[in-house]
């Protein structure tokens, strides 16, 4: 994964990336989604409201969001390798605190561990991304970013099975086996990872004072400012996808940890093959072809579920909404991740990502507070705000966003000129961390 010989050379499967970047995915996935369908009945166990216990999801948007921005300062001053191991340390840290909560036991503890942990998937998150946009070519990268996700996707076929059989016997074994499995991801990475950030030592002073100007003046130009908002209504809808709607099926059906597991494993099984798909047509056809498509579906199917809620369906009927939200998202699953990649600059790339991510966790954190707080109004809006978050999307991505594929991959930005002979050189990014 951490060289260009592999990336693009090798093709977008070998056994260093698959050892590297999928195993660690799936094993990562795997682990989260044993906890996934666990969580809702964990959070109820404190006899709190449906407001409260969807706490437990949103707080994990919002430590992601939170860390966005240092961990992109970190993958340009540290480097891509120490960040992308560090992150599953804490991963497994944060699941097995919560499963003893051995503080206090209460919810808020629990909070904060869910906080913690969202914080670190961004770093694990953020350094992978990078390390691919590095090394891979453009007719590379689509594949290397969605066929990981699909992987990760693999991951969660029987995760959520497992979970909810694991919760039957005790609550906290869902946690644990969480944090053992992380772990176990994390190995082979120790090896087979290696650093692809460019080198420090090659920059002058004047070019590293000057990353965030740059990184600024880069961000306003208008294709990236409309890619941005799209990445922001893109992910308005992943929160609510992800997380609140299994708590809402929870809730508004009574369903319990089997029932959950079943239904998260159904629809991983059912959308697994689109990334594939999908990877291969962004490379070959364009970014494009699938993100204003696949958008356009999370408008139907969100409308769908707005419309279940209004006439009271059945549960059946909710779930071919259901699958048809989770069918629509695996088609777009990783692709903005592609079309962002294309988009970010040689220079400063970490200090890039980390606001790009902002933008876009941003989103993540609030969709759940947005269908949340929708929901006391009725969760027809809810599901209605899902479905015009992802025509957004494909109307700015469609009108206002130019295709990225077929071209030039982009040479190193120049260096700025040197400072005048006798003028302070800003020093606090020359420091060893």
């Amino acid at each position: 994964m951490a060289n260009k010989r592999q990336a693009s050379g090798s093709g977008a499967l070998n056994k260093d990336l698959i050892l590297s970047l999928y195993l660690p995915g799936i094993m990562l996935s795997l682990g989260l989604g044993i906890v996934l369908p666990v969580l809702p009945a964990y959070a109820k166990s404190f006899d709190i409201s449906f407001a409260t216990a969807s706490l437990a999801l949103i707080l994990h948007g919002y430590g992601s969001f939170a860390a966005t921005l240092p961990v992109g300062y970190f993958l340009d001053r540290l480097g891509r390798k120490p960040v992308l191991l560090a992150g599953p340390v804490i991963t497994a840290a944060s699941a097995f605190l919560t499963a003893f909560l051995p503080f206090t036991g209460s919810f808020e503890e629990l909070l904060v561990y869910r906080f913690i942990g969202g914080a670190a998937e961004q770093m694990w998150m953020q350094a992978r991304l990078a390390i691919i946009t590095d090394a891979g070519s453009d007719d590379q990268r689509g594949k290397l970013i969605t066929w990981m996700m699909s992987t990760q996707r693999f991951g969660m076929l029987f995760a959520p099975a497992i979970g909810g059989f694991a919760a039957g016997i005790d609550i906290r074994a869902p946690f644990i086996i969480q944090g053992t499995l992380v772990l176990i991801a994390l190995l082979p990475s120790f090896k087979l990872v290696k650093e692809t950030a460019p080198p420090k030592k090659q920059r002058t002073a004047a070019a590293q004072s000057g990353d965030w100007s740059y990184v600024f003046s880069e961000l306003l130009k208008p294709q990236v400012l409309f890619f941005l908002a799209a990445q922001l209504c893109a992910n308005l809808t992943r929160g609510s996808i992800q997380h609140i709607i299994i708590l809402y099926a929870a809730f508004a059906y009574d369903k319990g940890p089997q029932a959950l597991g079943l239904m998260a494993a159904a629809h991983s099984a059912i959308v697994l093959p689109l990334g594939f798909m999908t990877g291969y047509i962004m490379d070959r056809w364009g970014r494009k072809r699938t993100i204003v498509p696949g958008f356009t579906g999370l408008f139907f199917a969100g409308m769908f579920l707005a419309s279940t809620a209004v006439f009271d369906a059945s549960f059946g009927v909710f779930l071919i909404g259901y699958f048809a939200l989770h069918i629509s998202q695996g088609i777009t699953a990783g692709n903005m991740q592609v079309l962002g990649s294309d988009l970010s600059p040689v220079r400063a790339r970490g200090r890039f990502f980390g606001i790009w991510r902002l933008i876009g966790q941003l989103g993540n954190a609030t969709s759940p507070v947005i269908f949340s707080t929708l929901a006391a109004v009725g969760y027809a809006a809810s599901f209605g705000f899902i479905g015009f978050s992802g025509l957004a999307v494909a109307l700015i991505v469609g009108i206002k966003v130019k295709e990225t594929i077929g071209r030039p991959n982009r040479a190193p930005e120049p260096e700025p000129a040197p400072p005048p002979a006798g003028a302070a050189v800003a020093d606090s990014e020359q420091k060893p961390p």
